[in-house]
Protein backbone atom coordinates (compact mmCIF):
# COMPACT_ATOMS: atom_id res chain seq x y z
CA UNK A 1 0.00 0.00 0.00
CA UNK A 2 1.37 3.42 -0.92
CA UNK A 3 2.20 5.49 2.22
CA UNK A 4 -0.44 8.06 1.36
CA UNK A 5 -3.23 5.63 0.60
CA UNK A 6 -6.62 7.16 1.61
CA UNK A 7 -6.97 4.52 4.33
CA UNK A 8 -4.11 6.20 6.20
CA UNK A 9 -6.41 8.78 7.75
CA UNK A 10 -7.22 10.38 11.07
CA UNK A 11 -10.11 12.17 12.70
CA UNK A 12 -13.12 10.02 11.85
CA UNK A 13 -11.03 6.93 12.52
CA UNK A 14 -11.24 7.74 16.24
CA UNK A 15 -14.98 7.01 16.28
CA UNK A 16 -15.45 3.66 18.06
CA UNK A 17 -17.17 0.68 16.43
CA UNK A 18 -16.94 2.10 12.92
CA UNK A 19 -15.61 0.00 10.05
CA UNK A 20 -12.20 1.38 8.97
CA UNK A 21 -13.22 1.38 5.30
CA UNK A 22 -16.41 3.30 6.09
CA UNK A 23 -14.21 5.77 7.97
CA UNK A 24 -11.90 6.12 4.97
CA UNK A 25 -14.87 6.61 2.65
CA UNK A 26 -16.32 9.38 4.84
CA UNK A 27 -12.96 11.16 4.97
CA UNK A 28 -12.74 10.82 1.18
CA UNK A 29 -16.12 12.53 0.87
CA UNK A 30 -15.14 15.42 3.10
CA UNK A 31 -11.50 15.85 2.20
CA UNK A 32 -11.24 14.90 -1.48
CA UNK A 33 -14.72 15.58 -2.78
CA UNK A 34 -15.28 18.58 -0.51
CA UNK A 35 -18.79 17.61 0.59
CA UNK A 36 -20.30 19.50 3.50
CA UNK A 37 -20.30 18.06 7.01
CA UNK A 38 -24.09 17.79 6.81
CA UNK A 39 -23.83 15.60 3.69
CA UNK A 40 -21.05 13.47 5.20
CA UNK A 41 -23.23 12.94 8.28
CA UNK A 42 -26.09 11.77 6.06
CA UNK A 43 -23.76 9.21 4.44
CA UNK A 44 -22.60 8.13 7.90
CA UNK A 45 -26.16 7.53 9.07
CA UNK A 46 -26.96 5.52 5.95
CA UNK A 47 -23.81 3.40 6.27
CA UNK A 48 -24.36 2.87 10.00
CA UNK A 49 -27.68 1.25 9.13
CA UNK A 50 -26.07 -0.83 6.43
CA UNK A 51 -23.27 -2.11 8.69
CA UNK A 52 -25.84 -2.96 11.36
CA UNK A 53 -27.74 -5.04 8.78
CA UNK A 54 -24.51 -6.77 7.72
CA UNK A 55 -23.65 -7.53 11.33
CA UNK A 56 -26.96 -9.26 11.78
CA UNK A 57 -26.75 -11.23 8.53
CA UNK A 58 -23.03 -11.95 8.07
CA UNK A 59 -22.19 -12.48 11.72
CA UNK A 60 -19.64 -9.65 11.86
CA UNK A 61 -19.15 -6.71 14.17
CA UNK A 62 -19.37 -3.18 12.78
CA UNK A 63 -15.59 -2.84 12.67
CA UNK A 64 -14.74 -6.36 11.46
CA UNK A 65 -16.56 -6.79 8.16
CA UNK A 66 -15.21 -8.80 5.23
CA UNK A 67 -16.59 -6.72 2.37
CA UNK A 68 -15.82 -9.44 -0.18
CA UNK A 69 -18.61 -11.47 1.47
CA UNK A 70 -21.12 -8.68 0.79
CA UNK A 71 -22.43 -10.13 -2.46
CA UNK A 72 -25.49 -9.52 -4.65
CA UNK A 73 -27.62 -11.75 -2.44
CA UNK A 74 -26.70 -9.65 0.60
CA UNK A 75 -27.43 -6.45 -1.34
CA UNK A 76 -30.88 -7.77 -2.25
CA UNK A 77 -31.48 -8.62 1.39
CA UNK A 78 -30.46 -5.11 2.45
CA UNK A 79 -32.82 -3.48 -0.07
CA UNK A 80 -35.64 -5.75 1.09
CA UNK A 81 -34.88 -4.73 4.67
CA UNK A 82 -35.24 -1.07 3.64
CA UNK A 83 -38.60 -1.89 2.07
CA UNK A 84 -39.79 -3.59 5.26
CA UNK A 85 -39.00 -0.54 7.37
CA UNK A 86 -41.49 1.65 5.53
CA UNK A 87 -39.06 4.31 4.39
CA UNK A 88 -40.22 6.86 1.82
CA UNK A 89 -39.03 6.42 -1.77
CA UNK A 90 -36.73 9.42 -1.36
CA UNK A 91 -35.09 7.94 1.75
CA UNK A 92 -34.68 4.52 0.13
CA UNK A 93 -33.16 6.14 -2.95
CA UNK A 94 -30.67 8.05 -0.81
CA UNK A 95 -29.65 4.98 1.19
CA UNK A 96 -29.20 2.93 -1.99
CA UNK A 97 -27.14 5.75 -3.51
CA UNK A 98 -24.93 5.79 -0.39
CA UNK A 99 -24.42 2.03 -0.68
CA UNK A 100 -23.52 2.24 -4.37
CA UNK A 101 -21.03 5.05 -3.79
CA UNK A 102 -19.39 3.16 -0.94
CA UNK A 103 -19.08 -0.09 -2.88
CA UNK A 104 -17.58 1.73 -5.88
CA UNK A 105 -15.06 3.28 -3.49
CA UNK A 106 -14.10 -0.15 -2.13
CA UNK A 107 -13.51 -1.56 -5.60
CA UNK A 108 -11.57 1.49 -6.79
CA UNK A 109 -9.36 1.22 -3.71
CA UNK A 110 -8.72 -2.48 -4.39
CA UNK A 111 -10.45 -3.58 -1.17
CA UNK A 112 -12.92 -5.72 -3.11
CA UNK A 113 -12.65 -7.35 -6.51
CA UNK A 114 -16.36 -7.25 -7.28
CA UNK A 115 -19.23 -4.75 -7.43
CA UNK A 116 -22.35 -6.38 -5.93
CA UNK A 117 -24.44 -3.24 -6.51
CA UNK A 118 -24.01 -3.25 -10.29
CA UNK A 119 -27.55 -4.56 -10.88
CA UNK A 120 -29.18 -2.00 -8.60
CA UNK A 121 -31.28 0.54 -10.43
CA UNK A 122 -30.16 4.15 -10.18
CA UNK A 123 -31.97 6.13 -7.50
CA UNK A 124 -34.93 8.12 -8.74
CA UNK A 125 -33.78 11.15 -10.69
CA UNK A 126 -30.40 9.61 -11.52
CA UNK A 127 -26.96 10.72 -10.39
CA UNK A 128 -26.06 14.41 -10.85
CA UNK A 129 -23.38 15.21 -13.39
CA UNK A 130 -20.07 16.36 -11.92
CA UNK A 131 -19.66 20.13 -11.79
CA UNK A 132 -16.94 21.76 -13.86
CA UNK A 133 -15.50 25.23 -14.11
CA UNK A 134 -15.83 27.25 -17.28
CA UNK A 135 -12.72 28.17 -19.24
CA UNK A 136 -13.15 31.75 -18.02
CA UNK A 137 -13.30 30.62 -14.38
CA UNK A 138 -10.15 28.53 -14.77
CA UNK A 139 -8.54 31.55 -16.42
CA UNK A 140 -9.53 33.73 -13.45
CA UNK A 141 -7.94 31.27 -11.01
CA UNK A 142 -4.71 31.04 -13.00
CA UNK A 143 -4.54 34.82 -13.47
CA UNK A 144 -5.03 35.38 -9.74
CA UNK A 145 -2.08 33.13 -8.78
CA UNK A 146 0.15 34.19 -11.70
CA UNK A 147 1.90 37.02 -9.84
CA UNK A 148 2.89 34.91 -6.86
CA UNK A 149 5.89 36.13 -4.85
CA UNK A 150 5.72 34.82 -1.26
CA UNK A 151 6.46 31.15 -0.48
CA UNK A 152 2.77 30.45 0.22
CA UNK A 153 1.69 32.19 -2.98
CA UNK A 154 4.22 30.24 -5.04
CA UNK A 155 2.87 27.03 -3.49
CA UNK A 156 -0.72 28.05 -4.28
CA UNK A 157 0.21 28.80 -7.88
CA UNK A 158 1.82 25.37 -8.22
CA UNK A 159 -1.25 23.73 -6.64
CA UNK A 160 -3.75 25.34 -9.02
CA UNK A 161 -1.57 24.64 -12.05
CA UNK A 162 -1.09 20.99 -11.03
CA UNK A 163 -4.77 20.36 -10.36
CA UNK A 164 -5.77 21.68 -13.77
CA UNK A 165 -2.73 20.52 -15.78
CA UNK A 166 -2.82 16.96 -14.48
CA UNK A 167 -6.43 16.36 -13.45
CA UNK A 168 -5.23 15.08 -10.08
CA UNK A 169 -7.37 13.94 -7.21
CA UNK A 170 -6.67 15.94 -4.07
CA UNK A 171 -5.20 12.87 -2.35
CA UNK A 172 -2.89 12.34 -5.33
CA UNK A 173 -1.66 15.92 -5.11
CA UNK A 174 -1.07 15.87 -1.36
CA UNK A 175 0.68 12.52 -1.77
CA UNK A 176 3.19 13.79 -4.35
CA UNK A 177 6.85 13.60 -3.37
CA UNK A 178 9.62 15.82 -4.70
CA UNK A 179 11.11 12.90 -6.63
CA UNK A 180 7.78 12.35 -8.44
CA UNK A 181 8.52 15.41 -10.60
CA UNK A 182 10.54 14.95 -13.80
CA UNK A 183 11.71 18.19 -15.37
CA UNK A 184 13.57 16.27 -18.07
CA UNK A 185 10.37 15.20 -19.82
CA UNK A 186 7.76 17.43 -18.08
CA UNK A 187 5.87 14.64 -16.37
CA UNK A 188 4.80 13.65 -12.87
CA UNK A 189 4.49 10.20 -11.37
CA UNK A 190 1.10 9.87 -9.67
CA UNK A 191 -0.11 7.17 -7.27
CA UNK A 192 -3.84 6.82 -7.79
CA UNK A 193 -6.55 4.69 -6.25
CA UNK A 194 -5.38 1.27 -5.20
CA UNK A 195 -1.79 2.65 -5.28
CA UNK A 196 -1.78 2.35 -9.07
CA UNK A 197 0.98 4.35 -10.68
CA UNK A 198 0.58 6.48 -13.79
CA UNK A 199 2.74 9.04 -15.59
CA UNK A 200 0.98 12.30 -16.40
CA UNK A 201 2.37 14.90 -18.88
CA UNK A 202 2.30 18.49 -17.62
CA UNK A 203 2.26 21.58 -19.83
CA UNK A 204 5.20 24.02 -19.65
CA UNK A 205 3.61 26.91 -17.66
CA UNK A 206 2.63 24.44 -14.94
CA UNK A 207 6.17 22.99 -14.86
CA UNK A 208 7.49 26.55 -14.55
CA UNK A 209 5.18 27.11 -11.58
CA UNK A 210 6.43 23.90 -9.95
CA UNK A 211 10.06 24.92 -10.53
CA UNK A 212 9.54 28.39 -9.03
CA UNK A 213 7.87 26.85 -6.00
CA UNK A 214 10.56 24.21 -5.49
CA UNK A 215 13.47 26.64 -5.90
CA UNK A 216 12.11 29.75 -4.19
CA UNK A 217 8.98 28.91 -2.24
CA UNK A 218 9.32 25.44 -0.75
CA UNK A 219 12.67 26.00 1.06
CA UNK A 220 11.06 28.87 2.98
CA UNK A 221 7.90 27.10 4.15
CA UNK A 222 8.27 26.10 7.79
CA UNK A 223 11.30 25.49 9.95
CA UNK A 224 11.12 21.71 10.17
CA UNK A 225 10.47 20.44 6.69
CA UNK A 226 9.26 17.11 5.39
CA UNK A 227 12.13 16.18 3.07
CA UNK A 228 9.99 14.09 0.73
CA UNK A 229 6.66 15.91 0.49
CA UNK A 230 6.23 18.24 -2.48
CA UNK A 231 3.36 20.41 -1.21
CA UNK A 232 4.01 21.79 2.28
CA UNK A 233 1.90 23.76 4.73
CA UNK A 234 3.10 26.82 6.66
CA UNK A 235 4.77 24.58 9.28
CA UNK A 236 6.78 22.66 6.69
CA UNK A 237 4.72 19.47 6.94
CA UNK A 238 2.96 17.65 4.11
CA UNK A 239 -0.25 19.59 3.49
CA UNK A 240 -3.46 17.71 4.32
CA UNK A 241 -6.38 17.23 1.96
CA UNK A 242 -8.57 19.43 4.14
CA UNK A 243 -5.90 22.12 4.35
CA UNK A 244 -5.44 22.17 0.59
CA UNK A 245 -9.20 22.26 0.02
CA UNK A 246 -9.59 25.26 2.36
CA UNK A 247 -6.70 27.03 0.64
CA UNK A 248 -8.33 26.58 -2.75
CA UNK A 249 -11.53 28.13 -1.41
CA UNK A 250 -9.53 31.24 -0.41
CA UNK A 251 -7.93 31.39 -3.85
CA UNK A 252 -11.35 31.17 -5.51
CA UNK A 253 -12.66 34.06 -3.39
CA UNK A 254 -9.58 36.11 -4.27
CA UNK A 255 -10.14 35.35 -7.96
CA UNK A 256 -13.70 36.68 -7.70
CA UNK A 257 -15.43 33.33 -8.19
CA UNK A 258 -18.58 33.34 -6.07
CA UNK A 259 -19.78 29.75 -6.38
CA UNK A 260 -18.56 26.88 -4.21
CA UNK A 261 -15.37 25.35 -5.66
CA UNK A 262 -13.61 22.11 -4.74
CA UNK A 263 -10.34 20.54 -5.98
CA UNK A 264 -12.40 17.81 -7.62
CA UNK A 265 -14.08 20.45 -9.83
CA UNK A 266 -10.68 21.21 -11.37
CA UNK A 267 -10.29 17.49 -12.10
CA UNK A 268 -13.72 17.50 -13.75
CA UNK A 269 -12.77 20.63 -15.69
CA UNK A 270 -9.52 19.03 -16.87
CA UNK A 271 -11.46 16.07 -18.29
CA UNK A 272 -14.35 17.93 -19.89
CA UNK A 273 -12.10 20.61 -21.40
CA UNK A 274 -9.83 17.95 -22.93
CA UNK A 275 -12.81 16.19 -24.49
CA UNK A 276 -14.21 19.48 -25.77
CA UNK A 277 -10.79 20.13 -27.30
CA UNK A 278 -10.85 16.84 -29.22
CA UNK A 279 -8.98 14.43 -26.93
CA UNK A 280 -10.04 10.79 -27.18
CA UNK A 281 -12.01 9.17 -24.38
CA UNK A 282 -9.31 6.50 -24.01
CA UNK A 283 -6.56 9.07 -23.54
CA UNK A 284 -8.59 10.98 -20.96
CA UNK A 285 -9.28 7.69 -19.16
CA UNK A 286 -5.53 7.03 -18.93
CA UNK A 287 -4.78 10.55 -17.73
CA UNK A 288 -7.44 10.38 -15.02
CA UNK A 289 -6.36 6.92 -13.89
CA UNK A 290 -9.82 5.40 -14.35
CA UNK A 291 -9.79 1.61 -14.39
CA UNK A 292 -13.09 1.43 -16.29
CA UNK A 293 -13.84 3.64 -19.27
CA UNK A 294 -17.48 3.77 -18.17
CA UNK A 295 -16.33 6.02 -15.32
CA UNK A 296 -14.80 8.42 -17.85
CA UNK A 297 -17.89 8.42 -20.05
CA UNK A 298 -19.73 10.66 -17.58
CA UNK A 299 -17.71 13.53 -19.08
CA UNK A 300 -19.19 12.89 -22.52
CA UNK A 301 -22.55 13.71 -20.93
CA UNK A 302 -21.07 16.98 -19.72
CA UNK A 303 -19.96 17.95 -23.21
CA UNK A 304 -23.31 16.85 -24.65
CA UNK A 305 -25.14 19.01 -22.10
CA UNK A 306 -22.99 22.00 -23.07
CA UNK A 307 -23.66 21.47 -26.76
CA UNK A 308 -27.39 21.27 -26.02
CA UNK A 309 -27.36 24.54 -24.07
CA UNK A 310 -25.50 26.30 -26.88
CA UNK A 311 -27.89 24.81 -29.45
CA UNK A 312 -30.95 25.99 -27.50
CA UNK A 313 -29.47 29.44 -27.08
CA UNK A 314 -28.34 29.90 -30.68
CA UNK A 315 -30.75 28.05 -32.97
CA UNK A 316 -33.56 30.31 -34.23
CA UNK A 317 -36.13 27.54 -33.98
CA UNK A 318 -34.99 26.11 -30.64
Amino acid sequence: MHPYHPLHTSGLSTIPDMDSYVTAFLEHLGGERGLSQHTVNAYRNDLDGMTAFIGENLGATANDIDWNRFDEKAVTGYVQDLESRGYSNATKSRKIASLRSFMRFLREEGITDHLPTRRLKSPRGGNPLPKSLTLDEVGDLLTYVANASTPAELRDRAVVELLYAGGLRISELTGLDVNNISFDNSTIRVYGKGSKERIVPIYDPAMDAIADYMIIGRPNLGKYQDENALILNARGSRITRQGLWLQLKKIAVGAGITRHITPHMLRHSFASHLLNGGASLRHVQELLGHENIATTQIYTHLTTEQVRREYDAAHPRA
